[in-house]
């Protein structure tokens, strides 16, 4: 594909490319305007993407035919994909955006002519173009390979404790240590630093990424988008691609900004974030096996509805279990009953409730649960303690208070809702066998004021509205 001469009216529809990619970040900031920012992020993609066309010569055919496959892939893959599956679906895409990063700076290496990319006079990629490959390069395979890792993690191939590795510190400092020296020196432009470079970033996101626990694999998958966005950026600058840069920019950018207002939410060292590893340094006495035989109460769905048709609010706290059992809709019907009959129904939603962020708004904006019933931790938790009932549906290390009083935790730190302030919690899980994604028993299940509901989710939810409705 022969590079054209960019046009002021192609520079005008890149811009106009870019104000909606905008528009379509502002969009959504909020579930109300989601779908409104989607379609501004659509056209925006489409108006790059004719563009693009337009401004070079090449195979229509082949490229037409390549969007219709990626395309054909992706409607497909939207389709059939699950909520559940979600988190691990936004790792799998990442990792393409950062493989493709990677193919595209191979291409432009191999033979740079194509893409419009050599000095006058045909002298081989102009100097600074080359550093800007070079950390194309790292940055897209850091994002290949740590994505792989979260999809693995996410999609339970891989178990969510940490990985440490021996002298991983080191290890990880030198690797990343000679990827900036290699990176610094590309412009002595010998093909061994290329591929050097290309070999240690694949090698540095396995490094980073498998010490990090499952608890913390939300802000992660963040990090990861905004490395995505980054290597986009960079190799924009490498091709001289206007929309490229801006897109890049906007997503690495937005991801850094959310990764680290999700790291303030969870108490966590940003700089920890993007050195990898930082869910694993606690550890010894907080995790594992659930603790030993203790006291627990039993309830059954008809304790739960009286409990919560006599209440005057009930909080209910959703998790990664709801997601599971595909209970938000029924969720929302006992909502719906408790609200009848004069019961304030509120939303608690912890920044990393789930395995990615948003997902559980997501899940109640498909439920059609009213925006204004739902809050984030820092609006509701003081409410815990004048509430009846918490009702706590497939969470568990959002609401464990070993994150405030066990230091040997791997969530101490960790701010979590104070459900045990509640006059009454109902907590629905599957058994007592079971801890959390992050591995720790929570000391809620054992309280006075606990009933135990076990069961899924779903089913136990179902059996709640019945014995509301009689």
């Amino acid at each position: 594909m022969e590079h054209v001469a960019v046009n002021p009216w192609a520079m005008l529809a890149y811009l106009v490319a870019g104000v909606c990619f905008i528009l379509a970040l502002r969009g959504l900031s909020s579930p109300s305007t989601s779908r409104r920012g989607n379609r501004f992020g659509m056209a925006g993609m489409a108006i790059a993407i004719a563009t693009t066309l337009l401004t070079h010569q090449g195979s229509l055919i082949e490229i037409v035919g390549a969007v219709a496959v990626g395309g054909a892939i992706g409607l497909v893959t939207a389709r059939r994909i699950q909520m559940t599956a979600m988190p691990q679906l936004v790792a799998a895409f990442h990792s393409l955006v950062g493989l493709a990063a990677v193919l595209v700076a191979i291409a432009a290496y191999l033979n740079p002519e194509a893409f419009g990319i050599l000095e006058p006079g045909g002298l081989d990629i102009a100097k600074n173009s080359r550093i800007e490959m070079g950390l194309g390069i790292a940055i897209g395979a850091i994002t290949f390979s740590g994505s792989v890792i979260a999809f693995l993690k996410l999609n339970g191939n891989m178990g969510g404790k940490p990985i440490l590795l021996p002298g991983r510190h080191i290890i990880n400092l030198g690797t990343l240590a000679a990827i900036l020296i290699l990176v610094s020196l590309f412009h002595l432009d010998t093909p061994a630093m290329f591929w050097a470079i290309a070999i240690l970033s694949f090698a540095i996101g396995f490094l980073l990424i498998i010490p990090i626990g499952g608890a913390d694999m939300p802000v992660v998958v963040s990090m990861l988008n905004s490395y995505s966005g980054w290597a986009a950026a960079a190799m924009g600058f490498t091709l001289h691609n206007t929309a490229m840069i801006i897109t890049g920019a906007l997503v690495g950018s937005s991801g850094a900004i959310l990764s680290y207002i999700m790291c303030a939410a969870m108490n966590r060292s940003f700089i920890s974030v993007i050195a990898g590893g930082f869910g694993g340094e606690a550890g010894g006495g907080g995790g594992g096996e659930a603790k030993e035989q203790r006291p627990w109460k039993r309830g059954s769905a008809e304790d739960a509805a009286f409990l919560m048709q006599q209440a005057e609010q009930v909080i209910i706290v959703p998790g990664y279990g709801m997601a599971v059992a595909q209970a938000q809709h029924a969720l929302r019907e006992m909502g719906d009953l408790l609200k009848a009959e004069g019961v304030t129904v509120k939303y608690a939603i912890h920044p990393v409730a789930g395995r990615m962020p948003g997902h559980m708004n997501v899940l109640l904006a498909e439920a059609n649960v009213p925006y204004d019933e739902v809050f984030e931790l820092e609006d509701i938790n003081s409410e815990f303690a004048q509430t009846d009932v918490a009702f706590i549906i497939g969470a568990n290390d959002v609401v464990n208070p070993a994150a405030k009083t066990d230091k040997s935790s791997p969530i101490y730190g960790m701010p979590v809702f104070d459900v045990n302030k509640a006059k009454t919690v109902l907590f629905i899980k599957r058994s007592m066998g079971g801890v959390g994604y992050a591995g720790v028993d929570n000391d809620v299940f054992y309280q006075d004021n606990t009933m135990m509901l076990l069961a899924d989710a779903k089913k136990m939810v179902e059996e709640i509205v019945k014995a509301m409705a009689h």
